[in-house]
């Protein structure tokens, strides 16, 4: 007769080595060595000194059962502790890093062993975790929040794996600064700390689909002044316009991009004359909470756009403060007078082809912007659009056809104009950078995040800045905020993230970052090849080579678009890792 297992509720934790086969590949004695050492001098007896036991032993992993969360939680935090002291006199690319998930549920016991979803779980949490982190389930964080004197940040909601219901998440890391998800998760995101909202792309009314980039012009200018107001949480552009089709409930949209708030509406343009219609939405309450109508003549289309601007955060945030209003106004005087229309609506095609980001739309942009400056050359506006567009055609163009000065002189003569374009700081970041000038490049880039605090894209860029100064902890930190800002991020979000994991040595995850990607151009082949040959994997980084070749312009080699890169990297250990991995990647430099 078959015994009934016995059910009980316990903590379970589940470890496993991060990288353990590439480090098994580098050396497999010692690493094999290391790993029973490790078991022996730390993990039994942490366990057993938590009133813990070790179920099993799984190769690199293992999985313990505790009594309490509160002791599981406290031997994992003891763990990467002792585990963070003890490798840290090795190079970082042979130290040993745990990644440890911790459940409290319902488990079946069948003599020494534990089963059913309390331990599926755990092992779902732990695959989520960072290295050197920690990842608790909502039932073990109510058990032990208040006990124990260790912060933990909740990190949303996620499905897993053979797990029906989403998992709340809760994170705990020694630097305080976990790796964020390179995607959105598929559950809910959690709601930010301040008054959350996103604007829905404004429905174009004029009966003339080519009008569209009208009615998206209104809605990004909207979205860019909500933006500087830093007591707001504002989603960028690419993400509120992954919503055009209006196919779902707004509770739904609110609930993927992590906002109580909606503004919808819609802009009619006829002749002459302009009607803009807006509302604001609680998203959670399902409440209209404003709603206004405007009728006025083309002329006046900067006034609605600040009217609107001021009434949701009037109805937002209350303690916006004067200064704050002054500070954010885009047209403060005869120095940043608005452009005139046919200026603006040359600058609203631009930016149209700008938000397509793709090589070809960024040259009809720049013909654009070009155009807009023949009939204004004093248009600050477009200087720094153009100053945004030149750095980036420079990076696809090559400097030959694109002169990084071209993006230097627009984004001078834009701040001489008016000095808070966040576009034109962010142009000249770029073109410092690529100059190797690391110091203007940083003096701007956090200019630009200053000015507008909810720009994704800036924020991803001074990610990236510091990690190629030598600060990866602040890049991944950085780069975590642009994500959850713009969760419907495009391809060079992943990219840029995918470069900070490698200059963080996470070459794993640097990996499967690059891999996401939709649409790669040369040099992120290169980026690839990197960072397989960093883990072992030279046969997928000779692959990666041959696609970085067969994608390069004529005339140019995989090795010319790798040394583009090399002034970019202000610190001469980020500038030695990536050559190491371009060298065992097969390029000859």
């Amino acid at each position: 007769m078959t015994e009934t297992p016995i059910r009980k509720l316990a903590a379970v934790l589940a470890a496993d080595v991060v990288g353990y086969s590439r480090l098994m590949g580098a050396d497999e004695a010692a690493t094999l060595a290391r790993l029973k050492a490790l078991h022996r001098e730390l993990m039994q007896p942490q366990i057993a000194g938590h009133s813990g036991r070790i179920v099993k032993l799984m190769g690199d992993g293992l999985l313990a059962e505790f009594p309490s969360a509160v002791e599981a939680v406290r031997c994992a935090v003891d763990i990467q502790k002792a585990m963070a002291a003890r490798e840290a006199a090795l190079p970082d690319d042979r130290r040993l890093r745990l990644r440890i998930g911790i459940n409290l549920g319902d488990l079946m016991v069948e003599g020494r062993d534990i089963y059913g979803d309390g331990v599926n779980v755990a092992a779902r949490l732990e695959a989520l975790a960072a290295p050197g982190g920690i990842c608790l389930s909502g039932t073990a964080f109510d058990t032990v929040d208040g006990k124990l004197d260790v912060s933990f940040r909740y990190d949303g909601e996620h499905r897993v794996k053979n797990i029906v219901k989403a998992l709340r998440v809760y994170r705990w890391s020694l630097e305080a600064s976990p790796a964020p998800a390179a995607m959105p998760s598929d559950g809910p995101l959690p709601l930010p700390d301040k008054p959350s909202v996103a604007v829905l792309p404004f429905t174009n009314m004029s009966g003339d689909p080519d009008q569209i980039y009208f009615s998206d012009g209104i809605t990004e200018d909207i979205i860019t002044e909500l933006s500087r107001f830093s007591l707001l949480f504002v989603i960028a552009r690419n993400s509120s316009f992954a919503f055009r089709k209006r196919d779902r409930a707004l509770s739904e949209v609110g609930r993927e991009l992590g906002v109580r708030y909606l503004v919808e509406g819609s802009v009619r343009r006829a002749g002459n004359r302009v009607r803009v219609t807006a509302q604001l939405v609680d998203a959670v309450g399902g409440n209209h909470i404003w709603a206004d109508r405007y009728d006025r003549e083309l002329a006046d289309i900067f006034a609605v756009q600040d009217e609107v601007v001021q009434a949701i955060v009037a109805t937002l945030a209350q303690r916006v403060s004067a200064a704050e209003v002054a500070r954010s106004a885009r047209y403060a005087g005869p120095e940043t007078a608005a452009p005139s229309l046919a200026v603006y609506d040359l600058i609203l095609r631009a930016h149209h082809h700008i938000g397509v980001w793709a090589r070809a739309d960024y040259l009809k942009a720049r013909d654009l912007l070009k155009e807009a400056l023949a009939i204004d050359p004093d248009c600050a506006q477009a200087h720094g659009s153009l100053a945004w567009c030149s750095a980036f055609l420079t990076w696809w163009e090559g400097e030959d056809a694109v002169p990084v000065a071209d993006a230097m002189a627009a984004g001078k003569r834009a701040l001489a104009l008016d000095p808070k374009i966040v576009e034109a700081h962010t142009g000249l970041a770029h073109a410092y950078l690529m100059s190797g000038a690391h110091k203007q490049a940083l003096h701007h880039i956090e200019t630009a995040v200053s000015l507008n605090p909810n720009n994704a894209n800036a924020l991803c860029h001074l990610g990236y800045h510091r990690s190629v100064m030598g600060d990866s902890p602040a890049g991944l930190r950085l780069i975590g905020e642009a994500i959850r800002l713009n969760p419907y991020h495009p391809d060079w979000y992943l990219e840029s993230y995918g470069e900070i994991l490698y200059m963080a040595r996470d070459f794993e995850a640097a990996v499967e970052a690059f891999n996401r990607m939709t649409h790669m151009a040369p040099w992120s082949y290169g980026y690839l090849a990197a960072a397989y040959a960093q883990l072992g994997a030279i046969a997928d980084a000779r692959e990666a080579v041959a696609a970085c070749r067969g994608l390069a312009k004529e005339g140019l080699s995989a090795e010319d678009y790798v040394r583009m890169d090399l002034p970019i990297y202000g610190s001469e250990d980020v500038k030695a890792l990536w050559l190491e991995g371009y060298r065992k990647a097969g390029l000859d430099l």
